[in-house]
């Protein structure tokens, strides 16, 4: 195949996350079986234009502000005359409506739509237009194939109108070579950890208001991330006496996150809506449970009473109850994070790249170019 992703960011990118992951770890297999993969994304201030990461061959153009502006131009200027098969859109912000671009053929592949949750983080103004980009979806990407990686994603795209035949449903893996359990590194003392983007439809408001009732002695909160959402949380936490028990990591290296999620009793995560919840099984792969809103997504990565508690999202009082189980019974965190374990291990990224391999194929095998314009 010659595949032409889009995306907003790339991995490198510092505002990366989730959905970045996903989308190399994919990429990167499907060059490495040899396919031609080249990724367009927007960039950030400082960034190299062009860039290759294991046999992905990149294109930055724009920012993440403006990146929807400069793509289409950049597409038709250097990139639509190299004959790709297939241009591989992953909506996970704003969709470019790529249908329009002229591809041969189109596959969009979705992490998660924001819906009504652009209202709990942007402005008005700017929550109204993101709700509003994802309206005409099924007019918009009439025809067109979607992977979507998770059930509940799939749904919200029935709702939205795109016939259910058209969604393929692909999990995400983990690297569960990298992420294993070391009960040596264990924390003596319960410690509950968060780690994603700081920002304020995440949730996390949530998590340190659940934690402040905790009542093991000497118990602790590391919170692992950076975003726009931590004053307001340092705020929080101060005006629950808790600067000695919560701590901020900031932006952490894959082996500090690697060792937190070792020693962490758990992972909690309260977000409204996610399209599968990574961090989380990242986590159980650690042989580490955790709690987490029973939400779109999210509950498709936990398995409740096996590998951690689904508690109703905005139940504050639940997530208390789940995180002092936790706190009180060592044992318990210990067969939970084994249930963790086995249940990770199901999901790797070599099936979730060999399975888009054979979507992506057999839409190219059924689906009879487009003359590009």
């Amino acid at each position: 195949m010659r595949l032409l992703a889009v995306n907003w960011q790339d991995l490198e990118n510092p505002l990366g996350g989730g959905a970045e992951i996903h989308l190399q770890e994919i990429l990167e297999r499907l060059a490495g079986w040899g396919h031609e993969v080249v990724l367009l994304c927007g960039g950030w201030p400082g960034c190299p234009p062009r860039a290759t990461r294991n046999g992905v061959e990149i294109h930055r153009v724009g920012t993440r502000q403006s990146f929807p502006f400069h793509a289409r131009r950049y597409w038709e200027h250097h990139l639509k005359g190299r004959g790709f098969d297939l241009l591989y859109e992953d909506i996970n912000k704003i969709p470019l409506y790529t249908p329009r671009w002229g591809a041969r053929r189109v596959v969009a592949v979705i992490p998660h739509l924001f819906g009504g949750a652009a209202f709990q983080e942007l402005n008005p103004v700017l929550a109204t237009a993101v709700w509003l980009s994802e309206r005409p979806l099924a007019m918009m990407y009439r025809g067109v194939p979607f992977q979507a990686i998770s059930e509940s994603t799939a749904d919200d795209l029935v709702d939205r109108g795109i016939p259910r035949e058209r969604v393929v449903v692909i999990p995400p893996g983990v690297s569960s070579d990298y992420y294993t359990p070391d009960a040596t590194q264990r924390a003596a003392v319960p410690t509950f950890a968060y780690l994603g983007r700081l920002k304020k439809y995440k949730g996390v408001d949530q998590v340190i208001r659940a934690f402040a009732r905790v009542t093991a002695p000497g118990a602790v909160l590391e919170i692992a991330g950076a975003g726009d959402y931590r004053p307001a949380l340092e705020r929080l936490i101060a005006s629950l006496d808790l600067a000695d028990r919560v701590r901020f990591l900031g932006f952490i290296t894959e082996e500090e996150k690697l060792a937190l999620l070792r020693r962490a009793w758990a992972v909690a995560l309260a977000s409204p809506k996610e399209g599968w919840g990574l961090t989380n099984v990242e986590a159980e792969a650690c042989g580490t449970p955790v709690v987490a809103s029973n939400s779109p997504g999210i509950r498709e990565s936990v398995r409740h009473g096996e590998t951690g508690f689904l508690v109703p999202h905005g139940d504050v009082a639940a997530m208390v109850e789940a995180m002092n189980r936790l706190a009180a019974d060592p044992a318990l965190v210990a067969s939970m994070g084994a249930n963790a374990r086995r249940f990770a291990a199901s999901f790797t990224w070599d099936r979730c790249a060999r399975e888009t391999e054979a979507h992506l194929q057999l839409v190219i095998d059924t689906t009879p170019a487009r003359t590009p314009r």
